[in-house]
């Protein structure tokens, strides 16, 4: 299913930039008719120069990557045919007003009417072919789930009435939402009765769903209790927080009146997709770009300060220049995390040991390095190989993370993001003397995972920055 969604996206790509080298040669031809013929008086031949088929190359380039950007390839069996005409709508206002500022606005005109024609029917044209093809595309993926050609192996959680009617409607043939059941699982072990069975197999208890995900290649999770039942939701989401599936629940009536059922299938049944991607896939390609050449600059412009500390570490106290420390990052994978060492040698050889304001254990020289951040200058590599970034969660050891998971199993939450040089919850709380302290810093982390956005990180960095230059660091 995976290669077989990857081949759509694929296509759906080509097609998309087939219809922009489509409705640009029309545009091309249309130029020729009637901008340049009106502007010199007489018929101006269309002819395909150079210039023409270096455009029909690098346009369709273009809408491709604009529309990349925008996340359109990022799960095409899940298209809206109601959502791809808002879309579709604004992408292509974004991209022909940037076409018309880098290659239109020195077109030879008339007048400046020709220039409102010229955006005018440029946008037409691309809109309505591109609308077009998105609009049959998504009616031949919808034709597909139907048909169960394609889907989404899915798992329902819960045996009770609701449970069964929901399943009656994500059953029917009409509802077009492209789920294989492959069973259910119970909530509580006990709870196994009568009203699933001959429906969906039993699976066993829920605990067992990273097995089964795995087993039958999951990749939607369908809760069947009332969105209300949070503590119940929490144990699951939890559960399955390292899981790459899409869960889902059903909505009670505040859900509905507060407006957080949006209907993009208006045949569809309602459910509350838990979506915690608040970030839009082009902010996500600019945050790299960001930390990437952050980084690059820092390493760069610091490296005579990074020369000099290196000096400093060295020459304060015996022992290596860099302290490296194997740290939690990214989908639970471990890394190690590098900074100027800033304790005595082998300062944990009694175990891990988190430092406090009055720590013996921390040198001269890392105490002024502490004060003002420099030690963690060398986590720029980190971020240029991609183990972190500039803003997210402070990665923490396995250690502390087990201690941490028996007080707030949501932690795991943290993983789903790369961590940080500097966080929201560094900035808010400042740094955490004991596990107590770290899960109460942990809401401010949660809080920015779920608005996480490019306008928040740079507001951090400021934050940061502020607190290095008044030394408030420790």
């Amino acid at each position: 299913m995976i290669r077989k969604r990857f081949i759509h996206s694929i296509l759906f790509a080509l097609i998309d930039g087939l219809m922009g080298g489509l409705s640009w040669s029309l545009f091309f031809a249309y130029r020729k008719y009637f901008i340049e013929s009106d502007k010199f008086g007489y018929q101006i031949p269309v002819e395909l120069d150079s210039n023409f088929y270096k455009a029909l190359l690098l346009i369709p380039v273009y809408w491709i990557g604009l529309y990349f950007l925008a996340g359109q390839y990022k799960d095409v069996w899940r298209k809206s045919r109601i959502s791809e005409i808002s879309k579709t709508f604004s992408i292509t206002v974004v991209g022909v007003v940037l076409l018309f500022f880098a290659l239109l606005l020195d077109d030879a005109v008339s007048s400046y009417q020709s220039y409102y024609k010229s955006i005018l029917i440029l946008f037409s044209l691309h809109f309505v072919f591109t609308l077009f093809v998105r609009i049959v595309s998504a009616s031949w993926i919808k034709f597909l789930l139907r048909k169960q050609k394609i889907g989404f192996n899915t798992i329902v959680l819960g045996n009770n009435t609701k449970t069964h009617q929901l399943l009656l409607e994500l059953m029917n043939s009409h509802a077009i939402q492209g789920n294989i059941f492959k069973g259910f699982v119970s909530l509580n072990g006990d709870d196994v009765g009568h009203i699933l069975k001959g429906v969906l197999p039993h699976l066993g208890d829920y605990l067992k769903l990273p097995e089964l995900i795995e087993k039958y290649e999951i990749e939607e999770v369908i809760i069947g209790i009332d969105s209300s039942e949070h503590a119940d939701i929490n144990k699951v989401t939890n559960l399955l927080e390292d899981q790459q599936v899409v869960l889902k629940i059903i909505p009670d009536v505040f859900d509905l009146m507060s407006g957080q059922v949006r209907m993009s299938n208006v045949i569809g049944t309602a459910l509350i997709e838990i979506n915690h991607d608040s970030m839009p896939q082009w902010q996500k390609i600019l945050k790299r770009v960001i930390d990437v050449f952050v980084s690059a600059c820092v390493l760069i412009l610091a490296s005579p300060l990074f020369f000099v500390i290196a000096i400093a570490v060295k020459f304060g106290s015996n022992g290596p220049v860099f302290y490296k420390q194997i740290r939690i990052g990214y989908k639970g994978k471990p890394f190690h995390i590098i900074k100027f060492r800033t304790m005595i040698q082998d300062s944990e050889v009694a175990g891990p040991m988190l430092s406090s304001a009055n720590d013996k254990r921390i040198t001269p020289v890392g105490k002024w390095l502490r004060k003002y951040r420099l030690d963690e200058i060398p986590q720029f590599i980190n971020v240029l190989k991609g183990e972190m970034s500039l803003v997210g969660p402070r990665p923490e050891r396995k250690f502390y993370i087990d201690q941490i998971v028996q007080i707030a199993p949501h932690y795991k939450h943290l993983h789903r993001v790369k961590p940080g040089i500097t966080s929201w919850g560094q900035v808010k709380y400042g740094y955490a003397e004991n596990v107590e302290q770290m899960v109460e810093r942990l809401k401010f982390d949660i809080l920015y995972i779920e608005n996480r956005s490019i306008a928040i990180d740079f507001r951090i960095l400021i934050y940061t920055v502020l607190t290095v230059l008044q030394g408030k660091g420790r």
